[in-house]
């Protein structure tokens, strides 16, 4: 009885896991799109140059 308890335990943090890292895939995917579009819609300085989009 206790194996049969620790496979399903096991099965259900590895089902847990997977899903907590299938969901940051989506969240690394997003951030990496927004970040490009910070490129794309940067303004342009008091010099005319193209600053960067962020203060840091």
């Amino acid at each position: 009885m206790v194996p049969l308890l620790l496979v399903l335990l096991l099965a259900l943090l590895l089902f847990g896991a997977g899903f907590a890292i299938k969901i940051l895939w989506w969240v690394a995917v997003i951030v990496l799109v927004v970040w490009l579009l910070g490129f794309v819609a940067r303004g342009t300085g008091a010099s005319g140059s193209r600053g960067r989009w962020y203060r840091w």
